[in-house]
């Protein structure tokens, strides 16, 4: 094959792809990565409490997991909304919204992925595949809340964390109020991070009679994430304490609160690239608090 003919094919395997690819968005990785961190930091803390790693294959599977199911999300958030979509500036070249996709074709990539999500599921014990099949009612109400509700974010908080429940039952085979814990502080800190997020389309949610937190809240955006983020760091705070104490753990906390005070203080609601940049920053927070987890566990089984 030629190098004309090659790229020729690459052209069109990029074409008759890549609506797919943006449609889950599968090439925006911070969102799966927000499904992926509360996994993981559930999964770890069971960890630190009986100082044994979790099987690799758990993590991999959760990552697979946050993948296909935020991409799920995604689809079905795109198909309710690509009316609205079309008049917004960030999201009228959507697939749905630029009819690149049908809505025929949505569904059933979106039946596809829940397939892949359940087999991902079947994996793990049977405790996990129960509370794991309940999130597909928050998942489905999801996107109906912005019509209905100045807080969506807040139901995006409950979707968006069922991970920090099932990462504990999964190595541990038995529910505990240490993950319940760890979901409610979860809520939470995607309030925060969500609604900062959400600033981005203040504008245009207010054309569309879209509703939102960031367009309650205004200018008390920022003593209303002093808030969420002390609720979240208080919760969280506590449970890891209440389960081990220790140098990292106490580190941990520390740069957790930093972390957190200097999203707020950085915060600069009335620019969107800013808004972007903060919201952002809550993926190396996940990472951080992995890392430090990580650490504790390998130290306490040596």
């Amino acid at each position: 094959m030629t190098n004309k003919k090659k790229y020729l094919l690459r052209k069109v395997l990029y074409r008759e792809v890549s609506p797919w690819v943006e449609l889950a968005r599968y090439d925006k990785p911070i969102g799966f990565m927000l499904l992926f961190w509360p996994c993981i930091w559930s999964l770890l803390i069971y960890g630190v409490k009986i100082s044994e790693f979790p099987p690799i294959s758990f993590f991999i599977l959760f990552f697979i997991g946050s993948i296909i199911m935020r991409g799920a999300g995604c689809t079905w958030n795109d198909f309710l909304d690509k009316d609205f979509d079309k008049n917004v500036e960030r999201t009228k070249n959507r697939p749905l919204a630029s009819k690149r996709v049908s809505s025929k074709g949505a569904i059933i990539f979106l039946l596809l992925q829940l397939i892949i999500g359940l087999a991902i599921l079947l994996q793990f014990n049977s405790l996990v595949i129960l509370i794991g099949c309940l999130s597909l009612f928050p998942i489905f109400i999801y996107p109906f809340m912005k019509r209905i509700t100045w807080w969506p974010q807040v139901f995006l908080g409950i979707t968006f964390n069922w991970g920090a429940i099932l990462g504990w039952i999964s190595f541990s085979n038995e529910l505990s109020y240490y993950p319940v814990m760890l979901y409610i502080s979860c809520i939470f800190w995607t309030v925060g991070y969500d609604t900062i997020y959400a600033h981005q389309d203040r504008e245009d949610d207010a054309i569309l009679g879209l509703k939102s937190s960031a367009l309650w809240l205004g200018k008390n955006t920022k003593k209303a994430l002093l808030l969420f983020y002390l609720i979240f760091f208080t919760i969280f705070s506590a449970t890891l304490l209440a389960i081990k104490v220790s140098l990292l753990i106490y580190l941990l906390i520390v740069i957790l609160f930093a972390h957190l005070l200097l999203q707020i203080f950085y915060l600069k609601i009335n620019e969107r690239e800013n808004c972007l940049k903060i919201f952002k920053s809550n993926n190396s927070l996940g990472f951080i608090i992995s890392f430090f987890l990580t650490l504790e566990i390998l130290f306490n089984s040596l």
